[in-house]
């Protein structure tokens, strides 16, 4: 029979959907979390498929499990696992592309809207009795911005970054866009990474984590954008210098920035975004709506159960 170790189970599914599909499949183990490397070898010996979410594979940990053949990564980016090291071993790593999509550009625009609107602070003024206080029928705060006839710039064209400028296109912006790999889309604008942060109101990023894109928001690109531009951040926390962004926000340059992601999760607590001016932060969440999660979970027993009829799918070891 086949041995399955689930490692970290409990983020991709706390709870809201069964383990039961991957659990026909062989002797299949779920652990929620695994956190020593003590532990890992522990719970992965004689697996033959190893699910991981955020415990990394390694070359040293790949050397010690040589009944492993298969890993399915929970997650849609798989650099917690050696791939190299995996080929060398013999060992197929598949992952779950594009489950998230439209989860993560609704959460963009959330974002987004909640600083253009301050839903949060009207609600929890009211809530205070301060409408209750007015002499009128309607109660001023912080001033609402139109997000019709905005610039926005994506950096990143995936397909997180190509839902998000359809979402953005039907509230009535303009989308410039920066992309590695141009595509042929006329209802936007691509152009320079310059052009972009000169031009647009409100900057998002959609772009993976490479050498060329860590810390891509830093101060000199900061000292580019538009006064009181709006940054947002649903992608990779390392794309942001985050003390650059906290001065940047505290001084005023920036008129506020929205962020699903940062640089160590979850963050220390001196981070100094957690504290800076007009900063929102929401906890890694853009990509868990209920329905991207069940998209996870069927994607993943569909690679589990490709592998073994010896037919593996979404493979990125190839």
């Amino acid at each position: 029979m086949h041995k399955i170790v689930v490692l970290d189970g409990y983020v991709a599914n706390p709870g809201d959907f069964s383990w039961g599909p991957l659990q026909d499949m062989g002797d299949c183990q779920v652990y929620e979390r695994t956190g020593s490397r003590a532990e890992l070898l522990e719970r992965a010996a004689g697996a033959e498929v190893i699910l991981t979410d955020k415990v990394p594979i390694s070359a040293e940990v790949l050397a010690v499990l040589p009944d492993l053949r298969f890993v399915s990564v929970l997650a849609t980016g798989y650099n917690i696992v050696d791939v190299p090291a995996c080929r060398r071993h013999g060992v197929v790593v598949s992952n779950v592309p594009n489950y998230s999509t439209e989860s993560v550009a609704q959460h963009t625009f959330a974002l987004l809207l909640q600083m253009l609107n301050h839903t949060d602070e009207y609600t929890r003024e009211v809530a205070g009795g301060a409408w209750s206080r007015s002499r009128d029928f309607t109660l001023f705060l912080s001033p609402i911005r139109e997000i019709s006839g905005m610039t926005l710039g994506i950096i990143g064209y995936g397909a997180i970054g190509q839902a998000v400028a359809r979402i953005a296109r039907s509230f009535g912006m303009k989308v410039l866009v920066v992309t590695r790999t141009p595509k042929e889309d006329p209802a936007v604008s691509f152009c320079s990474l310059e052009e972009l942060l000169r031009q647009s109101d409100v900057v998002s990023l959609h772009c993976p984590q490479t050498a060329e894109t860590t810390r891509i928001i830093n101060a000199s690109n900061i000292a580019l954008m538009q006064p009181g531009a709006l940054l947002l951040n649903t992608a990779r926390g390392g794309l942001v210098d985050e003390e650059a962004l906290a001065q940047a926000l505290n001084s005023g340059r920036l008129s506020g920035a929205a962020l699903d992601v940062l640089c160590s999760e979850p963050p220390a607590a001196e981070n100094p975004l957690l504290q800076a001016r007009n900063c929102h932060i929401t906890p890694h969440v853009a990509w868990a709506g209920l329905g991207a999660r069940r998209r996870l979970m069927e994607i993943t027993f569909a690679n589990v159960r490709a592998y073994l009829e010896g037919r593996p799918i979404n493979v990125v070891s190839a």
